[in-house]
């Protein structure tokens, strides 16, 4: 999947629901996506959909979205057939993704549908966390305003995609400024989990137990956890540590000349040497 950014297809998504717990019962009540590739966009997606649920008072207080609103509005039988065909082998998006996809998965249950296996998922949320860790929030519309954009976010599902959307291009935009273009970077650095990012984290570990077993140094390019630049640097390789489901290598750092520990998944190039 050697593969630049903007040759991707990607669909960001967005719901609104009854409420913040799936697991007690709520549902998506608005379900909206753009579906883009580099600048071009491809197809967009909205609708409501009746949750035969009450709205929560403080979901209301949100998206002011009432039962009057939602009376005659597709079943979710309906539209979630039709969003798997609008997702279709692209590489699916959202602001805080874990939320929407659990909501998504709730519905498909219900109607005795998954999302397919090969479904490749972005947390923008997390891409925003590792491009800008100088932040003291990550509210959507304080991203929006720290990046320059000005629409106000108004907690509507299509609304809240063109606002993520207008970030997530601002942020590619920063991205690309560091000289991180390649898809398969991309996905281990933002993506969630799934073989695919398991396949990629394997290779690396290979090539440093390769470097430990020979006794070799390593040459990686880096993306810094803590201030988000690029570097390249030699490291002679001392263990593999994992940590609260993360991976790191522990090493010799031949540029800062003392021991340093690399997240496995911010190394972008890695090189036996």
């Amino acid at each position: 999947m050697n593969k630049n950014i903007n040759e991707i297809e990607f669909t960001i998504f967005d719901t609104e629901t009854t409420g913040l717990e799936p697991e007690s019962g709520d549902r998506i009540v608005e379900i909206a996506g753009i579906r883009f590739k580099g600048k071009e966009r491809i197809a967009t997606f909205q609708t409501l959909v009746n949750p035969h649920r009450l709205i929560s008072a403080a979901a209301f207080e949100v998206n002011k979205i009432t039962q009057d609103i939602l009376h005659g509005a597709p079943e979710i039988e309906e539209v979630m057939p039709k969003f798997l065909g609008f997702i279709h082998n692209s590489c699916l998006c959202s602001y805080n993704a874990t939320f929407d996809l659990e909501f998504l998965r709730s519905e498909l249950k219900l109607i005795g549908k998954n999302l397919p296996d090969d479904t490749v998922v972005v947390d923008i949320l997390k891409m925003t966390k590792r491009i800008l860790p100088e932040l003291q929030r990550y509210a959507l519309w304080f991203v929006a305003d720290k990046l320059g954009i000005k629409t106000e976010q108004k907690h509507r599902a299509f609304s809240d995609v063109e606002l993520t959307l207008n970030v997530f291009n601002k942020l590619k935009e920063m991205l690309e400024a560091k000289g991180i273009l390649d898809f398969t970077n991309f996905l281990s650095l933002f993506g969630l989990n799934s073989q695919f990012l398991e396949d990629i984290n394997n290779q690396k570990l290979a090539k440093i137990q390769e470097a430990m077993d020979l006794g070799v140094r390593l040459k990686i390019k880096y993306l810094s956890s803590s201030n988000a630049s690029v570097t390249e640097r030699d490291v002679i390789p001392k263990e593999i540590r994992q940590d609260k489901f993360k991976n790191y290598l522990v090493g010799f750092c031949c540029l800062r000349n003392e021991e340093r520990t690399f997240r496995i998944d911010g190394i972008l190039h890695i090189e036996v040497v």
